[in-house]
């Protein structure tokens, strides 16, 4: 069982496939324990990716008593990194603050940072409908209960017509945001982090080559959000799709969706 003691909590972690290291991190979830075939197609095949428990959820524990920040979980991706003794690292932030993660460790550590992707993603909280989203999301999962909150959030982060034709998948126990039923207070600490999160001004400080990544039909990290990064770090490259919501969903959009990831890697 990969455990590793780093800033004074256990992080589960889990590394698959070899090549090149990557370090991947998805919103309030977790890739690691049987769901890594959710990764972009391929990418274990040409590189060492390392996935996580976030603290709180599944394998891994948390200072209840530290106030949560997105410093905190970047300061704990960094800890994995140097355990590993990887250096240069490609980050993938995807949907959430994984990618708000990665923003903080480029500006942090630019000497861990090969490249970073992002997609998802915000770097300030002055947009009003999006606090009010992840307010929602707080009051719902707090006062309804988390198969409320499940509900909600796959309608607001999936394509309709795919919402529609896999809603029995969807919803559930085994279902998207799963590891955080019955765990309200952890949920309650990932939103008081990505409610914290403020780099705008800091990002010209990044070195690495981004690719940020906007998903036109997200309704909760869209355009309105990702351009702002992509305008603040120096040399940064943008993506449209045109056809994305806030989660790549679908055989044909996770193809498409992992040449650009292979594609990208590639050139850096």
């Amino acid at each position: 069982m990969p455990i590793a003691r780093i800033n004074n909590h256990q992080m589960y972690y889990e590394v698959h496939g070899k090549g090149d290291p990557v370090l991947l991190m998805g919103g309030w979830g977790t890739f690691c324990h049987g769901s890594e075939h959710h990764l972009p197609r391929g990418l274990t095949d040409t590189h060492a990716v390392a996935i996580i428990d976030y603290r709180g959820i599944e394998q891994s524990d948390d200072e209840l008593d530290k106030t949560p920040s997105i410093e905190m979980y970047a300061d704990d991706a960094i800890g994995l990194i140097e355990h590993l003794g990887w250096g240069k690292t490609h980050f993938i932030g995807l949907v959430g603050m994984g990618a708000c993660i990665s923003q903080v460790v480029a500006i942090k550590r630019p000497d861990l940072v090969r490249s970073m992707l992002n997609m998802g993603a915000w770097c300030e909280c002055t947009d009003p409908l999006f606090l009010d989203q992840m307010e929602m999301f707080r009051s719902v999962h707090r006062d309804q209960g988390w198969e409320a909150f499940q509900r909600f959030v796959c309608m607001m982060s999936f394509d309709p017509d795919y919402y529609n034709a896999n809603r029995h998948k969807l919803l559930g126990p085994d279902g998207p945001w799963r590891e955080l039923r019955g765990k309200y207070a952890v949920h309650d600490r990932f939103l008081t982090a990505c409610l914290s999160h403020d780099v705008k001004k800091d990002l010209a400080k990044v070195t690495a080559p981004s690719l940020i990544v906007h998903s036109l039909q997200d309704m909760v990290t869209g355009a309105r959000l990702t351009k702002p990064i992509e305008h603040a770090i120096p040399g940064a490259k943008g993506i449209d799709l045109p056809d994305v919501a806030h989660v790549v969903a679908g055989k044909e959009q996770k193809i498409k969706f992992a040449k650009l990831v292979h594609d990208w890697l590639a050139s850096v």
